[in-house]
């Protein structure tokens, strides 16, 4: 099953010291049966990209958390065995848990299938939508514009050998 892993600058460069993304359990998105039924499509590619978006906007949770990071979204894309990727069922028809997932352990970064970042260009849309993150979580209309803002940026796709570069280690 492919998850995809929200994170941050600083937590991949901690992957890539350490190997790897954990410890588990880890908070990821995937295509989830609720996923489905919400995204009301068959094809997976756009299915996968619906999962990709969720991890995006709990990147951006957790950059609102995290003042001091870059403001760019990073997220993991991962293959895992399918047992290891579980949905809460209690949180299934939650729209905040759409696709959500807990893994159990820790995931070898080396398994990275890819990693999407924000461009540079994207930094003051992202940063504006951590600070509006919470209160667009609250129902806040103009906060979900600014957060909508961050949205319209895509994601750049960055082979798993081009992590070292991303985090400025060189390697």
């Amino acid at each position: 099953m492919r998850v995809y892993v929200p994170l941050t600058l600083p937590g991949l460069a901690e992957a890539h010291k350490t190997g790897e993304l954990g410890p588990g359990p880890l908070a990821a998105y995937a295509v989830t049966p609720a996923l489905r039924e919400w995204y009301l499509s068959d094809d997976i590619e756009e299915l996968e990209y619906a999962a990709l978006s969720r991890a995006a906007l709990a990147s951006l949770r957790l950059l609102a958390a995290d003042p001091g990071a870059p403001r760019r979204r990073v997220v993991v894309a991962v293959d895992v065995p399918d047992r290891a990727a579980v949905a809460d069922p209690d949180r299934g028809l939650d729209p905040a848990a759409l696709g959500e997932v807990r893994v159990t352990g820790a995931v070898p970064l080396a398994k990275a299938a890819a990693v999407h970042v924000d461009s540079g260009d994207a930094e003051t849309d992202v940063a504006a939508a951590a600070e509006a993150v919470e209160a667009a979580d609250g129902g806040d209309d103009d906060a979900q514009f600014v957060v909508d803002g961050a949205e319209d940026h895509e994601l750049l796709w960055f082979a798993g050998q081009e992590i070292p570069t991303l985090v400025g280690s060189g390697d």
